[in-house]
């Protein structure tokens, strides 16, 4: 029973095997190339044959290739290196779910299936020459060719190769389509995301469309593409996605994805280096005549917009490019025809994807049904987080799930901070302090109340909270500053890295029994330049005013009685601190 292909990971569409001196320069050559045009990824192999051994790497990418178009030819049979590569297809379609799908090129397929005429002649050869002390392989490769040539495939004899070959890259276009319907079921939520995107990109226009994908860090927006991009690719004359835009343009010039971009939609490689230091012209006059599908994820600069992408005008009729970020700025600068905000995972949503994770199916056993409730708690429907906290938790038991829940309460996962953490990275330093400040003393509160505390603090707080916002760091619901709970517990670990044992050697104090014992014990520093100080569970507190002294760098001072909090600015009694310093109580 053939196994699923899903199960197995693809690196190419199609795996093509042929004869060489059959084909090479003609049927294989002009398929290979429509292929490519139609941004169907296949496997060719341009090097000559030597030796009776079949490459190691050849088998490797028959493994890798979701189908394999087997090009029969006159000569095909005389090649051992076919006859393996065919044997190592057929056992790829009985145990990976491979598709094979014959071309008969020039040759009667009976006669492949019989082995007469021209296949005849090459396995008496092999059994009279090579291989006479191999029968045993040489009757493998008799069945394999018997087995292949029943398959439902193409017969070129009497017909145009142009003909022949477009039906080729329509099957195999259409079956692309429906290995990507079956791998969208597994993804929870999709398929609302899906019809959301379909709506923006009006694919029934000739416009030529950008969309932007926006949305805090791990909350799906590359999964929600690589969807629409499997979907719909095949509609297209070319297509290209461009995975990882920020990373890659860290580490390389833009010149290199600039290659990559038209080689992957005109199916050519090697492009000289000089055309694309000429400018952008080099693209726009390669594109500007065919309908093509971009995508470009997680883009963080708008150069890699201008080097990529252009304007309307680079592409052809019908052309989309969809563009994720978190950054909702460059989509407005470069006036995309519309955003779509990826949001959170509903709560069934989010216990399904968790417990896929956790548990290997659809929902919990019965005994962790409470402690999947206080996970979805802290991943707060984020598809990273509950990716990686299901995964971490898989096969541990009850006291570990306990111990591991518990102690996120104190110390945020490694793996799920790491991708939000690099756009707290990429602020200037006017703007990390205003989101600091937000996520240990703002969160909440009326945007206008904390837009006039910051700007006594000589921040220039409009412009700064929109960056935030655009940046998906906060969000602004009713006049009040929100950010994810995620989000906030990156920005307090942020905090506490600074100095993890020494809490009066932080910029920020929030922990109520760690600003106590910096006031009472006098060891509070000049790092100190704000904290929060909750006095309705205290009988009484005694600590000098003297303490403040060494804190010169503190401007917020916020002490909560109860449910009650005020803005107190230091009058005379407080002379001897610095002036900048507020007091919030």
């Amino acid at each position: 029973m053939a196994s699923s292909s899903s199960a197995y990971p693809r690196k190419y569409d199609v795996f093509l095997s042929f004869r060489g001196e059959d084909t090479r320069r003609s049927f294989t050559d002009h398929l290979h190339k429509a292929l490519c045009w139609y941004g169907i990824n296949p496997f060719i192999d341009d090097r000559l044959r030597r030796g009776e051994q079949i490459s190691s790497e050849l088998l490797q990418a028959i493994e890798e290739s979701r189908f394999s178009i087997v090009i029969f030819s006159q000569h095909y049979a005389s090649s051992s290196w076919c006859l393996e590569e065919l044997t190592k297809i057929l056992e790829c379609v009985e145990l990976r779910g491979h598709k094979a799908l014959p071309v008969f090129y020039k040759v009667d397929p009976s006669d492949v299936r019989n082995q007469r005429g021209s296949y005849g002649e090459a396995f008496a050869k092999h059994e009279q020459e090579v291989y006479k002390d191999k029968l045993e392989k040489v009757l493998k490769w008799r069945n394999a060719l018997a087995v292949a040539s029943r398959f439902s495939g193409w017969d070129s004899r009497g017909r145009h190769e142009s003909e022949v070959i477009n039906e080729i890259v329509f099957k195999i276009r259409s079956e692309l389509v429906d290995v990507s319907s079956s791998y969208r079921e597994g993804l929870v939520g999709i398929d609302s995301c899906l019809q959301d995107m379909v709506s923006l990109l009006h694919l029934e226009s000739d416009d030529v469309r950008i969309i932007g994908v926006w949305g805090m860090a791990g909350i799906g927006k590359t999964t929600i593409v690589e969807v629409v991009y499997q979907r719909f690719c095949t509609e297209f004359e070319g297509c290209c996605f461009l995975s990882n835009v920020r990373e890659f343009s860290q580490k390389s010039d833009l010149i290199d994805l600039k290659r990559e971009l038209i080689s992957e939609i005109l199916g050519e490689a090697n492009h000289n280096t000089r055309n694309f230091h000429r400018g952008n012209n080099f693209i726009e006059k390669a594109l500007r005549s065919k309908q093509v599908l971009i995508v470009l994820d997680d883009v963080n600069h708008r150069r890699q917009l201008e080097a990529l992408v252009g304007n309307h005008e680079w592409f052809g009729p019908g052309s989309r490019t969809i563009i994720t970020t978190r950054e909702k700025r460059l989509l407005i600068e470069k006036d995309v025809d519309a955003i779509y905000e990826v949001g959170e995972l509903k709560g069934d949503q989010s216990l399904v994807l968790f417990c896929q994770h956790a548990f290997r199916q659809a929902h919990p056993t019965k005994d962790f049904v409470q402690l999947c409730n206080r996970a979805l708690s802290y991943t707060k429907g984020i598809p990273l987080a509950l990716k990686v906290l299901g995964s971490f938790l898989y096969k541990r038991d009850q006291k570990e799930w306990n111990s591991e829940l518990g102690k996120l309460k104190r110390i945020p996962n490694k793996e799920i901070q790491v991708v939000p953490r690099t756009s707290f990275d990429a602020l200037d330093d006017d703007q990390k302090d205003i989101f600091l400040d937000i996520v240990c003393f703002y969160k909440g509160q009326d945007k206008d109340y904390v837009t006039k505390i910051l700007k006594n603090c000589d921040f220039s707080p409009k412009i700064e909270i929109s960056i935030l916002i655009e940046k998906s760091l906060i969000a602004i619901s009713n006049n009040k500053l929100h950010m994810h709970d995620l989000i906030q517990e990156m920005g307090w670990e942020i905090v506490r890295q600074e100095s993890i044992k020494d809490p009066g050697k932080r910029s920020r104090l929030l922990v109520n029994e760690a600003v106590i014992r910096v006031l009472t014990t006098n060891t509070g520093t000049e790092a100190v330049e704000g904290m929060v100080l909750n006095l309705s569970t205290l009988k009484e507190l005694h600590f000098s005013v003297n303490v403040f002294k060494k804190m010169n760098k503190l401007r917020v001072l916020r002490i909560c009685f109860g449910d009650h909090e005020m803005l107190w600015r230091y009058n005379d009694w407080y002379k001897n601190l610095d002036s900048r310093c507020r007091c919030n109580y």
